[in-house]
């Protein structure tokens, strides 16, 4: 299984909406099946219905995320726990559409693909494969961008376990913020210390004429 992909999707439902910024992209029809990807057989099936419910999975899988980053492994996996009951997987081996050199198929196993909504396709896969990446990685590895006004979820797939920001672009932005506000504290405490040096200085005294 693609379980990379399968919890990339649960990533990406989350950051449909920057809540700190006031940003929802998950709008329309064309959004959602945006999500699912063109090839998704689910996403063809995608009404307008499935617009408030995914927004509705959304808002849980945030929490997932959220409980992670505050270190409540607890919470984090039994509110998983709660949507994996709900949406429940159906996996099928596909692969009659996709050969190999040898114009055999390439079998491998797909997730809720048939689910009785796009909704519920969507969340099924998505919450799998998030929770194969929780029980491989560690919920630790379940975060949210510190970059100020960004609330972006992500998913820690370093060596080191180092990561802290949802992408480069968020990440560069922090080190250029915490950059300068370094050099300011630098310059306020040089012009502190040359205000006080001035002060200790023993005055000049007068000169007769």
């Amino acid at each position: 299984m693609e379980l990379a992909h399968y919890s990339d999707l649960a990533s990406r439902l989350v950051n449909s909406e920057e809540p700190e910024r006031g940003i929802d992209t998950l709008t329309s029809v064309d959004a959602v099946r945006a999500l699912f990807g063109p090839s998704s057989q689910a996403g063809a099936r995608v009404t307008e219905a499935d617009v408030q419910r995914l927004r509705g999975v959304r808002t849980r899988l945030r929490g997932v995320f959220e409980a992670a980053s505050e270190g409540d492994e607890v919470r984090a996996v039994d509110l998983l726990n709660s949507l994996l009951l709900e949406f429940p997987v159906s996996p099928q081996i596909s692969g009659h559409e996709h050969l190999d050199e040898s114009g055999r198929p390439d079998w491998h196993m797909h997730l809720a693909e048939h689910a009785a909504t796009a909704t519920a396709s969507y969340a099924a896969t998505a919450c799998m494969g998030l929770a194969f990446q929780l029980t491989d990685l560690g919920v630790d590895r379940l975060g949210i961008c510190q970059a100020t006004a960004c609330r972006n979820a992500y998913i820690d797939t370093s060596t080191n376990h180092s990561r802290r920001y949802c992408s480069d672009r968020c990440a560069t932005r922090a080190n250029v913020a915490a950059y300068r506000a370094r050099k300011r504290l630098e310059n306020d405490r040089s012009a502190l210390s040359g205000r006080t040096d001035d002060a200790t200085q023993p005055a000049t005294p007068a000169t007769d004429r």
